[in-house]
């Protein structure tokens, strides 16, 4: 369910204070929307993410009758941008972002006619390369572009190639003989410019080690799928565009006009600087373009810039043949991996341990100081960081993460990793943090590194079992059924970006019950199916009878959804029992 609310606020300094306290310092009004959505245990989703996943593992020819296709097909303009960030934070969590962005960018490509229209929409296909690029990349953007971000932040120099816009006044004196001259301004801001970005060219082109392997992976394909569909001589800049339309278009060039969107600065830039960002912003998008509008269109006092600019082009070619160049596939139907890099601390810190406690044991022995380290392979700790013999629990014996409450051990910030040995048995070990911010980093952190492992739990106990009970069920038996579903929500960052495929496989079914309508007149309506297909799709026989297949399962697995949420209603209301999910 939705709510929307109107408030009025007035402001200083950020803080909002009573209207009385304020004077006349202005007023600012803000709308907030607040929506509530009920997600389900992760099982009733698994039939859609079934289909969801079967569209991209399945083979090129029946891209068009997909069910992420019939999805395509009912989502507006104005919802892609949301389907799209949850569509690849989805995939990134079942280790299937390859081969979905590559399913896209087949169908993009294949209903392109026209080059120099590839990609430049908000297609699907555009937002989910985009969205990508920013859940996985943005520790790659900050190395290359924040220290020529911060040198023009703390710097503040005016820099102005317009004419129009020029204002000499603001401009230090060139020589003693008088007033800075239009072309004075414009020789001093050239070399400003240049001096910003020979280092932002220079770290992009030598980022190519640093770049995130899933997306070279993600460009190499991209970069094939294109030259399969324009192997023309003359489409020859083809492949290298539709890579630099998505890294130098709609990630290094935005990053650099807006900043702060992209986390490279806590404050938003002032006039004099955002105009500065603004000039560098434009020559990085012209470089991006490969230099091919150059001297076209209202912009020609960029005209000095153009040297430089046609200079780095070649240096932008050699770039991008080496991004692609990088061995390696992604599975297709492999587990959820590369969030954390095996070797790679991830986490490291001083937590106080407490494992499983034997009959007898008192409590206040139980826990231990002990400093952990987490990477893609093991957890382990010691005593201290120099300590030299270390215990570790191997990450591929993970199971569960989860959050312990309160009352179990009447200490707050505790967590629990629940761990199968190699002979099957369960061990959870406790692990206590010294604040909330400390808990949700660890536990985000290793629910990461043992996304890829098989045979997690549905459910554990969020208490412990002491004095011969669960203190969260109060269940007699230590072997009992947990009485929580577990999570699998991650961040990849710290605080932003969370993976929860319950969440996001909710939003798609919201996103399929908004176009059910459609999808029924679309596909399935008798009278006017057939002529309808052939005018949208111009596919065969065969591939209609995929298509109504397709919309026919979306069709089912909506309704065995809203079965679902109609009995977690009225469980919720005490009448019924939550039963398992049906076949």
């Amino acid at each position: 369910m939705a709510k929307s609310s109107s408030l009025n606020v007035r402001v200083v300094e950020g803080r909002a204070l009573p209207a009385k306290d304020v004077g006349s310092l202005g007023a600012l009004r803000l709308k907030v929307r607040l929506t509530e959505d009920c997600v389900l245990p992760s099982q009733y989703y698994q039939p859609l993410r079934e289909l969801l996943m079967e569209s991209v593992l399945g083979p090129a020819e029946e891209d068009a009758a997909s069910p992420l296709a019939v999805l395509e097909e009912l989502t507006s303009g104005d919802c892609r941008q949301e389907l799209a960030t949850k569509l690849v934070k989805l995939f990134l969590g079942q280790g299937l972002t390859g081969p979905f962005l590559d399913y896209l960018t087949r169908r993009e490509v294949a209903r392109t006619t026209d080059p120099n229209t590839l990609f430049r929409s908000n297609s699907l296909a555009s937002k989910s390369m985009e969205q990508f690029m920013k859940l996985v990349g943005m520790p790659y953007l900050h190395e290359v572009l924040r220290p020529v971000v911060s040198r023009v932040f703390e710097e503040r120099k005016y820099m102005e190639l317009d004419p129009c816009k020029m204002d000499l006044g603001r401009t230090r004196r060139i020589s003693f003989k008088g007033a800075p001259s239009e072309e004075h301004v414009r020789e001093a801001s050239l070399g400003l410019l240049t001096g910003y970005l020979g280092p932002i060219v220079d770290a992009i082109v030598g980022s190519v080690g640093r770049c995130p392997p899933a997306m070279r992976l993600a460009f190499k394909q991209l970069r094939q799928r294109v030259e399969e569909r324009f192997p023309q001589v003359e489409h020859e800049d083809v492949k290298y565009l539709a890579i630099s339309g998505f890294l130098f278009l709609r990630f290094f060039a935005p990053a650099i006009l807006t900043p702060k969107l992209f986390d490279l600065r806590d404050q938003h830039a002032d006039p004099q600087t955002s105009r500065s960002l603004l000039l560098l912003a434009k020559a990085v998008q012209s470089i991006g373009n490969l230099g091919q509008q150059l001297g076209q269109g209202k912009e020609l006092w960029m005209a000095p810039l153009h040297p430089f600019l046609l200079q780095s082009i070649s240096r932008v070619r050699d770039f991008l043949d080496q991004l692609v160049d990088v061995d390696g596939k992604e599975e297709a139907g492999g587990p959820a991996r590369a969030l954390v890099p095996p070797s790679v601390t991830v986490r490291e810190g001083y937590l106080l341990k407490r494992k499983e406690e034997p009959a007898g044991l008192a409590t206040r022995f139980a826990f231990k100081k002990r400093y952990f380290r987490l990477s893609g392979e093991t957890l382990s700790y010691s005593k201290s960081p120099e300590w030299q013999m270390r215990s570790s629990i191997p990450v591929s014996h993970i199971r569960a993460v989860e959050r312990v409450d309160e009352g179990a051990f009447q200490l707050p910030h505790v967590m629990q990793v629940v761990t199968q040995d190699g002979a099957g048995a369960m061990h959870t070990s406790y692990l206590q943090c010294k604040n909330v911010n400390e808990l949700n980093q660890w536990v985000s952190a290793l629910r990461k590194a043992s996304a890829p492992n098989p045979d997690k739990l549905a459910s554990c106990h969020p208490g412990a079992f002491r004095s011969g009970h669960w203190t969260c069920c109060l269940q007699a038996e230590r072997s009992a059924s947990g009485c929580s579903r577990t999570h699998s929500a991650v961040t990849l960052g710290d605080w932003s970006d969370p993976l929860d495929p319950d969440a996001e496989t909710q939003m798609v079914y919201r996103q399929l019950l908004l176009g059910r309508d459609r999808l029924r007149m679309k596909f399935l309506e008798d009278s006017n199916m057939h002529t309808t297909l052939e005018a949208d799709s111009g596919a065969c026989t065969d591939a209609l009878a995929r298509q109504r297949e397709a919309a026919a399962r979306l069709l089912e697995v909506l309704t065995d959804l809203d079965q679902a949420h109609e009995e977690f209603q009225q469980q919720e209301q005490g009448k019924v029992v939550w039963g398992p999910l049906r076949p």
